[in-house]
């Protein structure tokens, strides 16, 4: 899906991901009319690596994601601990209403292994929220120095979309123009 939207376009593509979708970015950057990738508060896998390889790798001292036992090959996040793990900055009534309106995601994309990262290749943007309860910050920040990101930090939780989506627009502006003036 995300290559048909991309051969769609007539002008040079952004690609912007959060969470999971860093690693569908990774992958799917690779495409010739793609010029950057702005990673939010995402995973941001290296060759042969996947979601699940990263989580492995994410220290077992901090509290880990409410996901539940899967149903049908289908992972959610615990309503009940939602607010809290994902959404840790808006009011009871968003959280609610996000973990009410949840899609789940497939066991199997976790396991999706990138064949070859664009960032290698393609300059990239990350947006570090620092109250994360879903991503740990340290992981954020390792990945993205890694991929030798432009980084900055905002304080917020893995919902930093809804809770400041001026942040998140003003990286994804600065993206943007820095690739068009190139």
């Amino acid at each position: 899906m995300t290559k048909r939207v991309i051969d769609a376009q007539s002008e040079p593509v952004v690609l912007v991901g959060h969470s999971y979708g860093g690693a569908v970015i990774t992958e799917a950057g690779n495409h010739p009319k793609v010029a950057a990738l702005v990673y939010i508060a995402a995973f941001v896998p290296d060759k042969g690596e996947s979601v699940n390889t990263l989580i492995t790798g994410f220290p077992t001292d901090e509290p880990q994601p409410p996901i539940l036992p899967p149903q049908d090959g289908f992972l959610l996040l615990d309503r009940d601990k939602f607010h809290a793990s994902f959404a840790g900055d808006l009011s009871a009534e968003e959280a609610a209403f996000m973990a009410d309106s949840q899609v789940p995601w497939g066991v199997d994309a976790l396991g999706g292994a990138i064949s070859e990262p664009a960032w290698r290749s393609k300059p990239s943007w990350y947006l570090v929220t620092t109250e994360d309860r879903m991503i740990p910050p340290p992981a954020q920040r390792e990945m993205s120095a890694r991929a030798g990101s432009t980084v900055i930090e905002v304080a917020g939780s893995h919902s930093i979309y809804v809770s400041q989506p001026a942040a998140v627009a003003e990286l994804i502006e600065k993206a943007a123009g820095e690739v068009s003036s190139a």
